[in-house]
């Protein structure tokens, strides 16, 4: 006797489901597969009465023997389609088809009380389309890597091109570089990820501060993926349970950039004097001159190896990545066609794929279902919301509040580089600018720091412990984003973790300056050393880090969900971006040249408490802040569907 259990296997290896595209729904059954399938037929009519999940189909169309029933049952329970599957697969393919057999033609288990009361688990693992996640988070990696890698050596960079310039100065041209980049669907992306290579390679082998504008500037106007990215992510993750989650992919990922990017920057700038037993004079891999080109272009070696990843990553992005836009879904995508080929061949991965089958294919034992409709049917078209009904006081006030937050804290990410590498100020000798002990702080004569306002100096850290600095950075920002966040998030909602970390930002801007006052173990002009120095450090960066990791995610759900409308929410995206790269533009300029007066009038904690004074503004404008459902405006029409989808599933 065949059982139940047994019977969808029976019947996925007897028949396979087709549909013409320009006749009429078929059942394909193979000559040689028939005698199992009145086999199935037979045992199930023999033992129907033990069977609760057949007996309940008793609406089968009258006139229909049987056998027909059980097709038609099964095409009842799932969508037809009009794509057949080729009947010579093999068995992998045929468990596939057995599996599907199975969940449509078993019952469904009632759930016990407990499940029904627990609410959904969402995990990392439960994410769906984890693939697409993946190639948009190896995209994301790009920027932050290339960022982070040159913050390590930018300022000792900018100070090779001219040595005679005072630091003031050499702190405005950072701010410069840094606004240059961020100033100006997966074709964008494709295209910002090789801008970002090309601007990397012409960066890393320039020889004056013009040229390296001139590259960083290129590489920024090239790159706009982060917005098509939280598009891209937003289509791809609908439920909104998922989002907290997926939503922290991309500040994550920058988190992994920042540990990655100041290591590989300060590990490898200047490699012919970092390490000279292998690429200096007489080493292992430089001969009796060294390599040379090393030796003209020090900080080229990290902007090399960042623009190979990109590239890398752009390779797959071209292979694997799925075109989201609406309109662009069901393209020919010849990266895609050719991504399939390499899993099949190389990987030796199998992919399966639908096509029509013609009503001649059609075998003599075909059973025709349902009729084609002779009148083609017009796809229905969604409506679009007018640019002008975007604006609502929502989508204002978390624009607002966006920019605020993208000022300050893009800000911070170049003035703490700058602060890093700055010299420190030596009390003992004497205060003007031709002294051997300040040279470059240009201080007036007259000047006498009082803590705890007046004060000047940074920390003198080289490359490798600015490195260390900015990867401490990173790595605080990636264990709090993993053990932290999803709990906390979840236990006090979006809006209210927002709020909060908001008010984290102004406490950890008015503290930063004062680590020039912290006692060292060695003592200046030497780079700021000892336990008590990172100590302070650290506890510094993870206020701001704690800040960022609740503050960044947070703000692009509540942008998410703050669009009136699905149709426009790519607009939306679009405008927050543009909002976000204009305050980032704008920040760093303003931020560097108030570094460089408080530097020149022995103030250095001036434009720290000015940004902890705009902290707190920000966090004022976020209390204006509410969490939408990202659908507030309906459409002509739209209510009425929603009112029949409801009836129609009750």
């Amino acid at each position: 006797m065949l059982d139940s259990k047994s019977a969808p296997r029976e019947f996925s290896d007897a028949s396979t489901i087709a549909e013409r595209d320009t006749g009429a729904a078929h059942i394909s059954s193979p000559a040689s597969s028939r005698d199992s399938f009145d086999k199935f037929v037979k045992d199930h009519d023999s033992d129907k009465n033990s069977h609760d999940d057949f007996s309940d189909e008793s609406d089968i169309e009258d006139g229909v023997d049987e056998r027909d029933g059980l097709i038609a049952k099964d095409l009842i329970l799932r969508p037809i389609t009009t794509h057949t599957l080729d009947v010579n697969e093999d068995d992998d393919v045929r468990g596939a088809q057995a599996l599907q057999q199975q969940a449509a033609l078993s019952p469904t288990p009632p759930l016990s009380d407990k499940a029904k009361s627990k609410p959904d688990q969402v995990s990392w693992s439960s994410l769906p389309r984890k693939d697409q996640l993946i190639l948009l988070t190896l995209a994301r990696l790009s920027e932050p890597l290339t960022q982070t890698s040159l913050q390590a050596y930018m300022f000792y960079q900018l100070k090779s091109f001219n040595p005679s310039l005072p630091d003031s100065t050499i702190a405005s041209q950072t701010g410069l570089l840094q606004a240059a980049f961020t100033g100006a669907q997966t074709k964008v992306i494709l295209v910002g990820l090789l801008g970002t290579s090309i601007g990397a390679l012409g960066f890393g082998f320039s020889e004056s501060f013009y040229t390296a504008l001139f590259w960083r500037a290129l590489g920024g106007a090239l790159n706009g993926n982060i917005g098509v990215m939280r598009t891209m992510i937003s289509e791809i993750i609908r439920e909104k349970k998922y989002q907290s989650r997926a939503f922290l992919l991309l500040p994550m990922t920058f988190n992994v950039g920042v540990v990655v990017g100041p290591m590989l920057g300060g590990l490898l700038a200047d490699p012919f004097h970092t390490y000279p037993g292998i690429f200096g004079e007489g080493g292992w891999m430089g001969g009796e001159t060294g390599v040379l080109w090393m030796k003209r272009w020090p900080y080229a070696l990290p902007n090399i190896v960042s623009a190979v990843f990109i590239t890398f990553s752009a390779l797959a992005v071209i292979l694997g990545l799925e075109e989201t836009l609406e309109t662009l879904r069901d393209h020919q995508d010849l990266g895609l066609r050719l991504g399939a080929f390499i899993k099949r061949t190389i990987f030796c991965r199998r992919t399966y794929t639908y096509q029509p089958i013609s009503l001649s294919d059609a075998s003599p034992t075909d059973i025709e279902l349902q009729p084609t409709p002779t009148t083609p049917t017009k796809p229905k078209t969604k409506g679009k919301l007018p640019f002008r009904r975007i604006w609502t006081w929502n989508v204002i006030a978390i624009l607002i509040a966006h920019g605020m937050l993208a000022f300050h804290v893009g800000t911070f990410s170049n003035l703490w580089f700058i602060f890093l590498s700055t010299p420190r100020y030596v009390p003992s000798s004497p205060s003007n600018g031709t002294t051997t002990s300040n040279p470059t702080l240009h201080l007036p004569e007259t000047y006498t720091p009082h803590p705890p306002l007046t004060f000047t100096g940074g920390l003198s850290l080289p490359p490798p412990s600015i490195g260390t600095s900015l990867a401490i950075l990173g790595t605080i920002g990636l264990a709090l984003q993993l053990l932290l966040y999803p709990r906390l998030s979840h236990a006090l909602g979006t809006i209210s973790s927002y709020r909060l970390s908001l008010l984290l930002f102004p406490m950890a801007y008015l503290l930063a300056p004062f680590l020039a006052l912290v006692p060292t173990s060695s003592p200046a002009p030497a780079p700021a050393d000892g336990p008590l120095f990172w100590i302070a450090l650290i506890a510094i960066l993870f206020i701001q880090v704690l800040a960022r990791t609740f503050a960044l995610p947070a703000t692009i759900i509540l942008l998410n969900n703050a669009s009136p409308h699905p149709s426009v929410l790519g607009t939306v995206h679009g405008i927050g971006q543009s909002m976000s790269s204009a305050m980032r533009t704008v920040g760093p300029v303003l931020g560097a040249w108030g570094y460089g007066r408080g530097l020149r009038g022995g103030v250095v904690g001036a434009v720290w408490w000015g940004m902890s004074i705009w902290a707190v503004l920000a966090a004022g404008a976020g209390r204006g802040v509410r969490e939408g459902n990202g659908h507030e405006v309906k459409l002509e029409g739209e209510e009425e569907e929603e009112e029949r989808g409801k009836e129609g599933r009750s």
